[in-house]
């Protein structure tokens, strides 16, 4: 899809804050391994050069859902494990093989397809085997994980490199989350130990994602999975209490700043309703500002109807009706003094304001997670790797 390039709409991203971001997580979760989460482009900020800030912050390898991402990830040099998250297709495991990528099994069938692969590489095959302990999405039961962990260890062309686990709850402040998580983690521990019972005991134990990492530090095992960590938010006020008490006062530093500019302002009277619908009357006389941007790149349709805000000059101004695909209004007030090219930041700072993905999450009542993935591929990512600048974007002093 083609970027927009000709417009002044754009998704900066500090790997500087990708790498304080890593190293931060890295220490809390010591002495486990840290393995960064890259799936859908590395949440929509790119994942090639993501991975590199990250590997350079400290992770040890990374994750990828789909076989072609991480043959994009060594197309661009990624040398670390990459782990595939669930099993590939049929018809990609050879190419995952080929391209050394350590797919996650849970089924036999697919185990055969990667043995025979292995095989026919003539080089050893890692891969890791992901068992169900209550989220009931993929993985193998409980019950069936010691007959395919045996067939990996026989096989002689395949490397048992993990077991893992993924929770479903661990971001939940109520009991019956708390609750829960812990049950997914006796569960694992069960099984961890029926195969150490049988001789079957793989380097590499896993089941933390951000949440778990973070919140529940029984969860860190050898190695944590920190996926929306790594790009500055956290999943709940429950996880930001816990990082808060853990990082000893150290923040994440946000990633992503979305911006684009003015290219229109028009002087409309009170009552008057911009955009489709016609959906609520302006309160008073106004400047409305129209900026590039809209659902079609990912700002929420719902954004207006939800209290949605926006930064031009450093100040906080509401939309003044329905996102469109293509472009947004804005309410500048009465006084304004805004004007075509000016700035706006629609996620990051400006100023001394921010708008954060989370803030637009909670008021569209959706998650982060997808805010961040849902930025398209029609706003070109800038990347910015300043220097001498700390990861807020602050300038170091000599």
């Amino acid at each position: 899809m083609t970027e927009g390039r000709r417009r002044p709409t754009r998704a900066e991203i500090d790997l500087a804050a990708v790498r304080h971001n890593a190293a931060l997580l890295r220490r809390l979760v010591a002495p486990a391994a840290l393995c960064a989460v890259l799936k859908a482009d590395a949440y929509g900020h790119g994942a090639p050069a993501v991975a590199q800030a990250a590997i350079e912050g400290g992770a040890d390898r990374v994750a990828v859902a789909l076989v072609d991402e991480g043959i994009e990830l060594r197309e661009a040099g990624v040398s670390v494990p990459i782990l595939v998250l669930s099993e590939p297709a049929a018809d990609a495991v050879a190419d995952a093989v080929a391209a050394r990528l350590t797919p996650t099994l849970y089924t036999e069938g697919l185990r055969a397809r990667v043995e025979a692969a292995a095989r026919a590489s003539g080089a050893p095959q890692p891969v890791q085997l992901k068992v169900d302990t209550g989220m009931h999405r993929v993985g193998a039961a409980p019950g069936a994980l010691g007959v395919l962990a045996r067939a990996v260890v026989d096989s002689g062309a395949l490397s048992l490199e993990a077991i893992w686990t993924h929770l479903a709850v661990a971001d939940g402040g109520a009991e019956e989350d708390r609750a829960f998580t812990a049950h997914q983690l006796a569960q694992f521990d069960a099984v961890v130990q029926e195969l150490a019972a049988a001789g079957i005991d793989p380097p590499l134990r896993h089941a933390a994602n951000t949440a778990g990492a973070v919140a529940w530090p029984a969860s860190r095992y050898d190695l944590v999975r920190c996926g929306l960590a790594l790009y500055g938010e956290l999943p709940s006020t429950t996880v930001a209490d816990a990082f808060a008490a853990a990082s000893g006062g150290e923040a994440l530093a946000p990633v992503l700043t979305l911006r684009s500019e003015v290219v229109a302002v028009r002087s409309l009277p009170a009552g008057a309703r911009p955009s489709y619908g016609r959906r609520r009357p302006l309160p008073g006389p106004s400047t409305v500002a129209t900026v590039p941007i809209g659902y079609a790149d990912g700002v929420p349709f719902a954004l207006f109807e939800a209290g949605g805000e926006v930064l031009i000059g450093g100040r906080r101004h509401p939309l003044a009706g329905q996102v469109t695909m293509d472009q947004l209004v804005v309410d500048c007030g009465a006084d304004s003094a805004v004007r075509p090219g000016d700035e706006v930041v629609l996620i990051g700072r400006q100023g001394d304001e921010r708008v954060t993905a989370t803030e637009w999450a909670t008021r569209t009542r959706t998650i982060s997670y997808e805010i961040l993935s849902r930025i398209g591929p029609r706003v070109p990512r800038v990347l910015s790797r300043p220097p001498g600048a700390d990861p807020s974007g602050r300038s170091r002093g000599p």
